[in-house]
């Protein structure tokens, strides 16, 4: 189990740089157009805050649903384990 945290984090980490290079070279880009307008500019850069909040909820509300369905699974599974011992019992 320690491992797979390890793996996770070095993942995670992996991930992370991704992301912050992506948004680094975006940045650059958008600074280094010229033919671009300072205002087209900001617009792109609140579409692309706006998108990220976005995508960061979409995957929390799946991780949520996700866990949701797990301890739903879980929760039948003892019960019906549960029922199983009651059952072998009154035999």
């Amino acid at each position: 189990m320690f491992n797979d945290r390890n793996e996770n984090s070095m993942i995670m980490f992996i991930n992370l740089a991704g992301v912050a290079l992506a948004y680094g070279l975006l940045a650059i880009s958008l600074y280094l157009s010229v033919d671009v307008p300072l205002s087209t500019k900001g617009y792109w850069g609140m579409g692309i805050v706006l998108l990220t909040i976005s995508l960061i909820n979409v995957v929390k509300y799946r991780f949520d649903w996700k866990s949701s369905e797990d301890r739903i699974r879980r929760i039948e599974e003892a019960r019906n384990e549960k029922l199983l011992e009651e059952a072998l019992k009154e035999e």
